[in-house]
């Protein structure tokens, strides 16, 4: 298998690579927020350089919530990535969200022979924010960081799982990377990896990156904005807007009052709801919202209570009042589009009576059906969260169960959604609101639904062969193997509650052109926006 990019390598490095910013840990916490591992934390000094040559606006965008890190290993976090992600920081190749193929980024094209052993020849004449030049040094170093380390980035749980990959730097401008057994997608799963410098900490992490992409980071003022620059020296097209900045609010109505009055050029998460008018632009987004249950406490080790769950939750209304009709009733984690999405699975009906029932028979068998189950919900995370979260309370109290609500802000709800979990707290039924940006199943199953997935509460032996041998597959076997995992997850395992399929929007500024498209809402590439004419 191979891809050669026609556009080429766009220059020449110089042979001496310049000494590099040094690495310092942080001493400003964000806003009070928390290491999203056991690892301490390093702070990079600001970038050098400044930005010229292009327009003299700044690009105006208010996001949801307040980056919890801009550490690139993380960058798979929405929160996180809509800002890192092919703005401040770039991966060796880049999915194209609209035809979900491959295409070069750092790295101009890929090959192998076995699907184990691939060979990447990396973009000449790039240079980091600092000045130094990029190569096969930093690129190896940025596997070797976030998968192979104990850094506990959350891109490993995410996309590697347990296996850790070889990495020979060929020369300046060669990289081989070794699956520990084949694997079809490795150069799709390396696109979740944001390069870094190889000097950069593999035991403490990064607040502010020192990237390759298109905008530098200037400065972040913690509860306040984050500001970033066009780099001079960025290998690629110069983008339109000379800086940018983000802001964050938690209210939909108020981004939205921020475009309409003209205070921001781009706001994210909006609905129709918000009275954004106009100057909404829907997009049809890779998210699914779910529930997942842990089944290591009563009431939720009975398979019966998992599935009355299902049942109690009338998601046709949910998606009728609350969100106008827009999205639709799921079946499974991923939606269509999506390899390994089963277009033969329907939603659980909604059967109140069938829930109450379920409930009492697991309660006449000894389970305790009166202990407090927490659903654990994130602020802000999408519109309307907090009253979908009140009716499903409310559904599930109906079913006879005792449903205590937590809404949290990232930093603590990231404790309850990647291991390890808080053990502490009872019963636990998490609201999940999953992007499957990479087109591909196996960055759903493997996390949320293998035994020991960063995000899988609980799994089995038979679920974990059938994960296995999908990804093994290709072509038409690995989607057949796919469906067969979502099958059995509904039928065998119910440790989800599948609520919907999302379509997202943002608010737009007639000042500004942008098509979002599903990656949008993980990633926003400021470089895509330009003034309008």
């Amino acid at each position: 298998m191979s891809f050669e990019s026609l556009t080429g390598s766009s220059g020449t490095t110089g042979t001496t690579k310049r000494r590099r910013l040094s690495l310092a840990v942080a001493t400003a916490a964000v806003g009070g927020t928390m290491v999203l591992s056991g690892c301490s934390v390093a702070n990079s000094e600001n970038a050098a350089g400044g930005a010229t040559g292009a327009a003299s606006e700044t690009l105006r965008v208010v996001l949801q919530q307040e980056p919890p890190t801009l550490e690139p290993c993380e960058s798979n976090l929405t929160s996180t990535g809509v800002v890192d992600r092919s703005t401040i920081t770039e991966p060796l190749v880049e999915r194209n969200p609209s035809t979900g193929e491959l295409e070069p980024k750092l790295a101009t094209e890929w090959s192998s022979e076995d699907d184990t052993v691939w060979t990447f020849k990396l973009r000449e004449g790039v240079t980091f924010h600092d000045g130094s030049d990029f190569t096969a040094e930093d690129a190896a170093h940025t596997i070797e960081r976030a998968v192979n380390s104990k850094l506990g980035c959350n891109v490993e749980g995410y996309v590697f799982g347990d296996d850790d990959l070889g990495v020979e730097v060929v020369d300046a401008t060669t990289l081989k990377v070794t699956a520990a057994e084949a694997d079809p997608i490795l150069p799709l799963r390396l696109s979740f990896l944001e390069v870094v410098p190889s000097e950069t900490s593999d035991t403490e992490k990064v607040r502010e990156p020192i990237g390759t992409g298109p905008y530098q980071l200037d400065e972040w003022q913690a509860g306040q904005k984050i500001t970033v620059s066009a780099y001079d020296g960025y290998w690629g097209e110069k983008p339109a807007y000379a800086a940018a900045e983000y802001q964050w609010r938690s209210e939909g109505s108020v981004r939205a009052a921020m475009v309409t009055s003209g205070e921001a050029d781009i706001a994210m998460g909006l609905s129709p709801e918000d009275n954004i008018g106009d100057l909404g632009v829907p997009y049809p987004n890779n998210e699914t919202v779910a529930l997942r249950m842990h089944n290591d406490k009563a009431p939720f080790t009975d398979i019966r209570v998992r599935e009355a769950v299902n049942y109690a939750i009338d998601k046709e209304g949910i998606v009728s009042s609350l969100y106008g009709g827009r999205d639709k009733v799921a079946a499974q984690l991923v939606p269509e589009g999506v390899v390994g999405h089963n277009a033969a699975l329907e939603g659980w009906p909604y059967d109140p009576e069938k829930a109450k029932s379920l409930v009492a028979e697991a309660k006449a068998d000894g389970v305790d059906t009166s202990a407090q189950i927490s659903l654990i919900v994130r602020t802000a995370q999408f519109p309307k969260i907090e009253e979908l979260a009140q009716v499903i309370q409310e559904q599930l109290t109906q079913a006879g169960l005792n449903v205590k609500l937590k809404m949290m802000e990232t930093s603590q709800h990231l404790q309850y959604q990647v291991r390890p979990f808080v053990d502490d707290e009872g019963a636990i039924m998490h609201m999940v609101q999953h992007g499957n940006q990479a087109g591909d199943a196996a960055f759903s199953v493997e996390q949320y639904m293998m035994t020991d997935g960063a995000q899988s509460s609980f799994g089995t032996p038979e679920l974990d062969k059938l994960i296995e041998e999908a990804n093994a597959a290709t072509g038409a076997d690995r989607q057949a193997a796919f469906e067969k995992v979502f099958t059995a997850q509904n039928e065998d395992v119910v440790q989800f509650a599948h609520v919907s399929h999302q379509t997202g929007m943002i608010g737009k500024a007639a000042t500004v052109n942008y098509e979002p498209n599903s990656s949008s809402g993980d990633e926003l590439r400021l470089a895509e926006i330009t003034p309008a004419q």
